[in-house]
């Protein structure tokens, strides 16, 4: 089992003295997307990389709203030329923001959609990054190994208190079922302290089943 690191998964609060990012203001959205997807198909998305391709099962039965706004922002184009901006290594991938600093969102958040049957049990798993609860945006990572600090309910299928500064609750929306190879593949990379931009997105498209 991975252990726990010393920081948490989460978007940084963004800084009134933050310098403005075309892109990032270009693609603002005043609310969340309306429902687009139906919940009875499936979708899988290919994120395709600098480095290969990573497809990934999204989880529309269980998470709806949370896989309709990744599909929205992916085929808005959001998601085109960002990059892997926050890597550790035996811990997670972090993507879905265009200004690579890890404060950068959509325009606005989204409520937290918890399932009790998705949890961060293995390597390859899909989750939306936030700044606490129902701070969702377009973030996301991917995890090098099982995360059960990260999950919403505990081991007895109870809800965690997730607005309690000691807990992290992150949902989950999705599995990686090709491309790990090129998952661990990527450059780690502290947005903090890097000199050079991570592993590029080309863009994530997204089929329907």
């Amino acid at each position: 089992m991975t252990s726990k690191p010393s920081e948490p998964i989460e978007m940084k609060k963004e800084s009134a003295s933050m310098p403005a990012n075309p892109f990032e203001r270009n693609n603002m959205y005043s609310a969340p997307p309306s429902m687009e997807i139906d919940p009875g198909k499936s979708y899988v998305a290919t994120i395709e990389s600098g480095k290969g391709d990573i497809v990934i099962e999204l989880f529309a039965d269980k998470a709806p709203n949370t896989v309709n706004n990744f599909v929205f922002l992916a085929r808005q184009g959001y998601y085109d030329n960002t990059t892997f901006h926050r890597v550790i290594a035996d811990f997670m991938a972090q993507a879905g923001d265009p200004t690579g600093t890890g404060r950068g969102g959509p325009g606005y958040n989204f409520a937290d959609e918890f399932h009790p049957d998705l949890k961060h049990d293995s390597a390859g798993i899909l989750s939306m990054a936030n700044a606490g609860p129902n701070t969702n945006g377009s973030q996301f990572f991917i995890t090098y190994g099982a995360t059960p600090w990260l999950d919403a309910y505990d081991a007895n299928g109870n809800l965690r208190d997730c607005a309690r500064r000691d807990v992290s609750c992150h949902a989950v929306f999705g599995r990686v079922i090709e491309g790990m190879d090129v998952l661990k593949s990527l450059a780690p990379r502290d947005p903090a302290q890097a000199a050079s931009p991570g592993d590029l997105i080309k863009t994530i498209s997204i089929k329907e089943r």
